[in-house]
């Protein structure tokens, strides 16, 4: 006999209702988290105005159908584009990811929450400007609730990753990009809390990206789109969730059908910290990438390799052996030997992050470009180079109280010689090194203005942007239209 699934509609799951809940009733008070999110707004920006350089980037960017332009519409910043909320998301999300130099969260899965800024910013962008047009009927969105819907991104992504390993089912991390994307810009377009679960069901349901563009044999440049294409995925479903489509309220726990079953081998979600603790714990803790556009779990290892290379500059031919004792994390993603075939490769492998920087003194994002890759003392000496797992560096790792990102390196010479160990537990971007890092953070969102602005438009933006009161109590449309050329 076969047995009967009931079709009797069940209430929704509860990680689904309970995101909802911190979404649309949880009152933020950290004025730390307000403050960081302003440093990660600045910073996510200045790291898109960057990819602009890139023709690569560039050509994705703008309207599907050339020379398009939305009465209303989003501006994409840097450029001249007006466009609908969910290509502006795309193009934005794109820009801010290109070149691996945003915010990130290291945990059982790792990832980028301010990718979510794509949707959050296109959509509260192009929700300002219908509002003083008239076609909307509230009162004028400001900065300060931009910064409130990346706080609570944050939080989703972060919290959700903190015990849930996406990675090693295959699916890639902009998968949270797309849950939190959906929750926040569903509660910023007026949705109330059934709607946001209507809509995060439809987010898990939805197909879910695979990471076999972040892998050798497939690494490529779709790792620098995929979450430009998750968050702005998530301003469409909260755009057809608000027309009245329906939700899915088992879309985690039903069975055989649901996410859970198909895509998470069975097993329900494990959260580190109970929904109703969530806050502004990710923010508050978020990594910032200041010095070396580099995957973060090779950071340390390039301060080791900038530390170490006035002492081996002039014997590069010289070295016998590299060993970098690192965490676990890093081996698996990280740890690349033979052929880099892109920039996609090379930025994702920590034999060459470190090279680069033992040879030159330094990392950029125009050392991954095939010119600097051509020089054949690259290649040479990333074969010198060996990972190692160092368990407590792993167990630093996953330490809630640390989250420490360690690596180690020791360089051998051919004539014996061995030079003492280089250890860094934390970047520069980490929490623990704020007073450290905020001011660099601050240098390189000016280099990356000044990249695209000329110097009055340049100090109109920092002079803002440095002013926290001012910033919140900005209109949207008109912080946006301060970055348009």
């Amino acid at each position: 006999m076969t047995s009967h699934i009931s079709n009797i509609r069940p209430q929704p799951d509860q990680v689904l209702v309970d995101i909802a809940d911190y979404v649309a009733h949880r009152n933020i008070h950290s004025n730390l988290a307000y403050g960081t999110a302003r440093n990660c707004l600045m910073d996510t920006l200045g790291c898109g105005l960057e990819a602009l350089s890139y023709p690569a980037c560039g050509k994705l960017l703008g309207p599907i159908v050339p020379g398009t332009i939305v009465p209303n519409g989003a501006r994409v910043p840097g450029t001249r584009f007006q466009l609908d909320p969910v290509q502006a998301a795309f193009n934005i999300g794109t820009m801010i990811r290109w070149l691996d130099f945003n915010d990130t969260w290291l945990a059982a899965e790792w990832g980028h929450p301010s990718d979510n800024l794509g949707g959050i910013l296109a959509t509260a962008d192009w929700l300002a400007r219908n509002i003083v047009a008239g076609n909307v009927d509230r009162k004028p969105l400001l900065m300060r609730e931009v910064l409130t819907a990346m706080i609570k991104a944050h939080e989703i992504q972060g919290c959700l990753a903190l015990e849930n390993s996406f990675n090693q089912v295959g699916l890639d991390h902009v998968l949270l990009v797309k849950v939190a994307s959906t929750a926040v810009v569903t509660h910023m377009l007026g949705g109330n809390r059934d709607q946001i679960i209507d809509a995060l069901s439809q987010a898990w349901v939805d197909g879910q990206a695979l990471r076999t563009y972040r892998h050798a044999p497939n690494t490529g440049s779709r790792k620098s789109w995929a979450a430009g294409d998750a968050t702005s995925r998530a301003v469409w479903l909260a755009l057809i969730t608000l027309k009245g489509e329906m939700g899915y309220p088992s879309a985690l726990t039903a069975k055989t059908w649901g996410f859970y079953d198909v895509l998470f081998q069975g097993r329900p979600f494990k959260l580190q910290r109970p929904v109703e603790q969530w806050d502004a714990y990710v923010m508050e803790n978020v990594l910032f990438k200041i010095s070396f556009p580099a995957e973060f779990h090779a950071q340390t290892a390039v301060e080791c390799a900038m530390q170490l290379h006035p002492l081996v500059r002039e014997r590069i031919a010289d070295i016998k052996k590299i060993t970098i004792r690192t965490h676990e994390a890093a081996i698996r993603i990280i740890d690349k030997q033979g052929p880099l075939n892109n920039p996609a490769d090379r930025d994702h492998c920590m034999q060459y992050m470190v090279a680069v920087p033992l040879i030159f003194g330094r990392l950029t994002a125009a050392d991954y470009a095939d010119a600097v890759a051509a020089d054949p003392r690259i290649d040479r000496l990333r074969d010198k180079i060996a990972c190692v797992e160092e368990p407590q560096f792993t167990k630093d790792y996953h330490d809630p109280e640390k989250r420490a990102i360690t690596n180690a390196v020791t360089v051998e010479f051919t004539g014996g010689q061995k030079l003492n160990e280089v250890v860094v537990e934390y970047p520069i971007g980490h929490k623990r090194r704020r007073k450290e890092g905020m001011p660099l953070l601050e240098t390189k969102f000016r280099i990356n203005l000044a990249r695209r602005f000329p110097a009055k438009q340049q100090k109109a933006i920092i002079d803002l942007c440095l002013d926290q009161k001012k910033l919140e109590a900005t209109a949207v449309n008109e912080f946006v239209d301060m970055f348009v050329i």
